[in-house]
């Protein structure tokens, strides 16, 4: 078993964490990854308070062990960060701030209710500020992974990062699905790994059965139309958002790289879009760059998806 410095940090016994997905609503996988010895999370940043208050609720009476409660700060809410902080997780998960937002109000206010910070950055300006801002744990997180905050490969993007916040430890994520990935990860700085689109097709995700078949189908040459998808819920590439300008944080500074002024767009059909992933029976691109490298479902028949394990088999 692979144990570095972040397991002590994040009170977990394998250096593996599960990604906030916002659009994957469901306690009993987040319980799932930190009773089996990683970090679970659970993307907070489209619940309400109450939402939040019930899930906190059901993850803990499935299991005692650390977990994060993860918000995008570009769209986060008053109501539901406050309510989220009063229940003291172990670990406050933060991405995808605006290029103006000062990030640290939010680390001080998670400290202060006695919570660690993780912080996912697409680039190492993001990742520096991050850091300065008293963040516990940066996330780098390279282009492969299905959130993509930017536009750097993971395997660029971690060294970099690395070297830009030492001490301050690092998870890479991005296009990482087994023991390989881990092993790489580490060999490249980093203290550990954040996996999303792995856990997608565990058997306590809420997906439907067709949608963990696709990825499971999906090789590493499946199409991913994430240009349009990605425009259609209010999220601009490089160079192509006027709300941010010149100093995308995400990109270096080189063009506007994240969340645009139509939010409300995103809004409004972010319902349609949960119902769409919770039902969906035809094959979807809503995954990282990774489905290639595995092809069974993170459990054997008759057995736990996710477990101390399968974990260990990293």
């Amino acid at each position: 078993m692979i144990r570095t410095p972040v397991c002590d940090l994040l009170q977990i016994d394998h250096p593996i964490a599960l990604g906030g997905m916002g659009s994957v609503y469901s306690p009993e996988l987040v319980a799932a990854v930190s009773g089996a010895g990683a970090l679970g999370a659970m993307g907070c940043h489209y619940l309400t308070a109450e939402q939040i208050q019930a899930g906190t609720a059901a993850i803990r009476k499935l299991t005692n062990r650390a977990f994060a409660l993860n918000f995008l700060l570009f769209d986060t809410e008053e109501e539901s960060f406050a309510s989220a902080l009063a229940l003291r997780p172990a670990v406050i998960a933060f991405a995808w701030p605006s290029a103006e937002q000062d990030v640290k109000p939010y680390v001080e206010r998670a400290h202060a209710a006695g919570c660690k910070v993780t912080f996912m950055a697409g680039g190492v300006p993001e990742a520096v500020k991050a850091a300065r801002a008293g963040a516990d744990v940066i996330i780098a997180q390279g282009t492969e992974g299905g959130g993509h905050v930017g536009w750097q490969t993971t395997l660029t993007l971690v060294p970099m990062v690395v070297d830009a916040v030492a001490p301050v430890p690092v998870l890479a994520a991005g296009g990482i699905a087994d023991g390989r990935g881990l092993a790489a990860a580490i060999m490249l700085g980093a203290d550990g790994v954040l996996l999303g689109t792995r856990f997608l097709a565990s058997r306590e995700s809420p997906l439907h059965p067709n949608f963990k078949q696709a990825i499971l189908r999906a090789t590493g040459m499946t199409r991913c139309s994430r240009k349009s998808r990605m425009s259609r819920l209010g999220w601009c590439g490089p160079g192509r958002c006027r709300a941010r300008g010149a100093t995308g944080s995400s990109n270096g500074g080189r063009g506007g790289n994240g969340p645009c002024v139509n939010v409300k767009r995103k809004q409004r059909r972010r319902c349609k879009r949960r119902a769409r992933m919770a039902t969906c029976t035809k094959p979807c691109s809503r995954w990282g760059k990774m489905p290639g490298l595995f092809t069974t479902s993170l459990l054997p028949p008759r057995s736990s998806a996710v477990s101390r394990k399968t974990l260990n088999a990293y």
